[in-house]
């Protein structure tokens, strides 16, 4: 199965989002983009990967064990940003150094429940928002559309365990489908 750690935003922030969302894909281009369910919006912390089912147990006791040493912190989907022209993400602001701890706790814990883990990576809060279909959009003009959204702020007081089922190639509209395997509460 293929899993990620992430925190996912309460209701009220992903309708925030969304509001600004559908001013986005009004843009010239949008149609250029596929953009995410909104079910689906999270700040990934640490991506296993496609993992053997065998390894579930540890992972769950292990992430369980990083959530419990780590205290909630305050969090909000702020503006937005992009990876060059193949992806449109809304950003993060608040707790973002407890959140980069958390991203290396959920990390090494995958590698302590042995996952082998990608190369280790300086930890960015994004939430994807759209990809490109041809990765040459240029995405600066909903990067500046996004400049002024600030979200209300909530506690981010769990870390979640997600299964990514991916889209069915060759089905126009098909999108990836997360599946909240275990959840933990923050701290003690």
């Amino acid at each position: 199965m293929r899993l990620f750690a992430a925190v996912l935003p309460p209701a009220g922030a992903a309708v925030e989002l969304g509001l600004a969302v559908d001013h986005l894909r009004t843009l010239p281009g949008a149609d250029e983009l596929r953009w995410t369910a909104r079910a689906g919006w999270h700040f990934t912390l640490a991506f296993l990967g496609e993992v053997d089912d065998t390894l579930l147990p540890g992972i769950k006791e292990h992430l369980g064990l990083a959530a419990a040493r780590h205290e909630a912190f305050p969090l909000r989907i702020d503006s937005g940003g992009h990876f060059g022209q193949r992806a449109l993400w809304a950003g993060a602001s608040g707790g973002l150094d407890p959140m980069r701890r958390l991203a290396e706790r959920t990390d090494a814990a995958a590698r302590r429940a042995g996952v082998p883990m990608e190369e280790h990576r300086a930890y960015r809060a994004h939430l994807t928002l759209a990809r490109s279909r041809t990765g040459e959009t240029d995405l600066r003009p909903y990067v500046e559309a996004l400049g002024g959204f600030e979200g209300a702020g909530w506690t981010a007081g769990e870390l979640a365990l997600v299964r990514s089922n991916l889209p069915v190639v060759g089905v126009r509209g098909e999108e990836s489908r997360y599946e909240t395997v275990a959840a933990w509460a923050l701290g003690r």
